[in-house]
């Protein structure tokens, strides 16, 4: 009876441990797919997630603009694309970002947060459809990549749903 008993736990603490092993590797794999890094540039994702949506006129912020608009140092870029209305009538604008190194994701959000305030300020008291706009804002983070976006609800949220595709494996 106690060989059989000590078989008995030893076959649990071996199927337990095997259990565990395989845990782990799903947990590695999850992880991969989260780093998943999209083939797109920054400019081509943008292009696809506004796709054929009528538009307000865009503008693309150069690097000094970069620094003043949105607050965010382009030296800790590797690239972006910062879309934003060619005229001060409209609060849509869409940013793909991509920072040289994760650790400055923090960084980059805070200021996009600061960039939607900003936005919010500047209509708060002149138009009131833009100034809500402004305040649904987007900020999405994956891996090194931010998504920033300011628009109609609906239209910001399709577009979202568009940039998070990016980073599923096919």
């Amino acid at each position: 009876m106690r060989k059989k008993s000590v078989v008995i736990i030893m076959m649990a603490v071996v199927l337990g441990l095997m259990l565990t092993a395989c845990s782990s590797a799903n947990k590695g794999n999850a992880n991969k797919e989260e780093a998943y890094e999209p083939k797109q540039t920054t400019a081509e994702m943008v292009e696809a997630i506004l796709g054929s949506e009528a538009q307000r006129p865009f503008m693309d912020l150069e690097a000094d603009m970069v620094k003043e608009l949105y607050h965010i140092d382009p030296t800790t870029l590797e690239e972006y694309t910062i879309k934003t209305p060619m005229m001060n009538i409209s609060t849509n604008e869409i940013a793909v970002i991509k920072v040289k190194d994760e650790k400055d994701v923090a960084t980059v959000e805070t200021a996009l947060k600061q960039r939607a305030t900003d936005v919010q300020k500047q209509f708060e008291q002149y138009l009131q459809d833009q100034y809500e706009n402004a305040k649904n804002y987007k900020l999405i983070t994956k891996g090194k990549y931010v998504y920033f976006a300011i628009s109609e609800k609906e239209r910001v949220d399709k577009q979202a749903k568009v940039f998070e595709d990016f980073f599923v494996k096919e």
